[in-house]
C-alpha cells in the first residue's frame, strides 16, 4: 500500500455509509468514538510500566475477578467517550454489575446500547503480552427520548449492528464489521490514526491450530477431551497433528486463528457448567466477526448468535474459529456428550 492510498478508520467509515441509505451518520459518529477511546487505552497501555497504573486495584469485579488497574482506567474512558458520542444511551461492562443508563438528554435519543469486556485478558498485563478490547453494538429496543432498560441489552447476537475488538499488542488494530465483511485497521502513531492494513478479512476454512487452556483436561466433556486426543494424532490426510497455541487472552488467541486458521475453545467444564465466557460483551461479538468472516462458532448445541440472553453477565461454553475445525468438534460433542 502506497502512501497515497493510505485510508483512514474514518474515511473508511464515512465511505461505508452507503451500506445504510436511511442512515443520518450515528452509528459512524459512534465508531468514531470507539476509535478514539482505543487511541486512548493504547497511549496507556503502551507507558503502563512507567507508570502507577500496572497491578491490581485492591478490589474484584461482579465476576469475582481481581481488577486490574487499567481495567478500570479502560472501563471509565470508553463510558466518557461513549457518553460524548451522543449515540449511545446505556452501556453493559464487564466493570460493572449492572447497566450504565446515560440519563442527559442528548444520549437518551440515542439509537443504540453498547456492550463491552474494556480490558479482555488483564490477567496478562504485568508481563506484557497482548491483551484487548471487545465489543458489540445493538439498536435500542425501547422508545428514543427516555431512559434505556435491560430489554434493550438482552438480545441476540444475530440482531447486532455492530461488533469488533482492538488488540494492544506488538502494533495495535482494531477489528470491526457492521454486516459487511470483517476490516483490519493498524496505529499508525505517526499520525495517530488507525489505518485499513487488512481489508475484507477472510479466515481459512481449515487450520492447524488449537487454543484451549489444557490444565483443565481433566475437568472437560468427553467431548472435548477426544477432540483434543484427535488434534493431537497424527494423520497426513488431515495435516495432523495440529499445534496447540494458547496465550489466554480471547482476543489474542482468537486474531491469531482469524488470520491463520484454528479453533479457539473455552468449553463448560465439571467446575463451570456454563463455561466461564460472557455471552454479551465477548461470545457474541466474537462469533459475529468469525461468522463474516466465513467461520463459525458454537455453543456446542447451536450457533452462539442464536442464543436468547436471559441476564447481563451470562456464561456459555464457546468454540469459534474455522468453519471445518468447528464442525469437526461439534461432532465429538454431539457424539460423545449428545449436545
Amino acid at each position: 500500500m502506497t502512501k497515497h492510498s493510505v485510508k483512514t478508520l474514518n474515511q473508511f467509515i464515512i465511505a461505508g455509509q452507503g451500506y445504510y441509505p436511511e442512515a443520518k451518520g450515528e452509528l459512524s459518529r459512534l465508531l468514531h468514538h470507539v476509535g478514539i477511546a482505543s487511541k486512548i487505552i493504547n497511549r496507556e497501555v503502551n507507558k503502563a510500566g512507567l507508570v502507577d497504573i500496572l497491578g491490581q486495584a485492591g478490589n474484584e469485579n461482579v465476576q469475582g475477578e481481581e481488577q486490574q488497574k487499567l481495567d478500570i482506567f479502560a472501563d471509565e474512558v470508553f463510558n466518557q467517550e461513549l457518553k460524548a458520542s451522543g449515540e449511545v444511551c446505556g452501556v453493559a461492562s464487564e466493570e460493572r454489575e449492572d447497566v450504565t443508563l446515560f440519563d442527559d438528554e442528548q444520549s437518551m435519543n440515542g439509537k443504540y446500547v453498547f456492550c463491552m469486556d474494556p480490558l479482555d485478558g488483564s490477567s496478562n498485563i504485568d508481563v506484557n503480552v497482548s491483551i484487548g478490547t471487545i465489543f458489540s453494538v445493538f439498536e435500542r429496543k425501547t422508545a428514543r427520548g427516555g431512559l434505556a432498560n435491560k430489554e434493550d441489552f438482552l438480545q441476540k447476537g444475530d440482531d447486532m449492528i455492530a461488533a469488533g475488538y482492538v488488540i494492544y499488542g506488538s502494533s495495535t488494530m482494531l477489528v470491526y464489521s457492521t454486516g459487511h465483511g470483517v476490516n483490519g485497521f493498524t496505529l499508525d502513531p505517526s499520525i495517530g490514526e488507525f489505518c485499513l492494513s487488512h481489508p475484507n478479512i477472510t479466515t481459512p476454512k481449515d487450520g492447524k491450530i488449537y487454543s484451549i487452556n489444557e490444565g483443565n483436561y481433566t475437568k472437560f466433556p468427553t467431548g472435548v477431551k477426544k477432540y483434543i486426543k484427535y488434534c493431537q494424532e497424527s494423520d497426513k490426510r488431515t495435516n495432523r497433528p495440529y499445534s496447540s497455541r494458547y496465550i489466554g487472552s480471547l482476543v489474542a488467541d482468537f486474531h491469531r486463528n482469524l488470520l491463520k486458521g484454528g479453533i479457539f475453545i473455552y468449553p463448560n467444564t465439571s467446575a463451570n457448567s456454563n463455561g466461564k465466557l460472557r455471552l454479551l460483551y465477548e461470545c457474541n461479538p466474537i462469533a459475529f466477526i468469525a461468522e463474516q468472516a466465513g467461520g463459525m462458532a458454537l455453543n456446542g448445541a447451536g450457533r452462539v448468535l442464536e442464543i436468547e440472553p436471559e441476564s447481563i453477565h451470562q456464561r456459555v461454553p464457546f468454540y469459534t474459529g474455522s468453519k471445518k475445525m468447528v464442525e469437526k468438534v461439534g461432532e465429538f460433542l454431539h457424539f460423545f456428550d449428545k449436545i
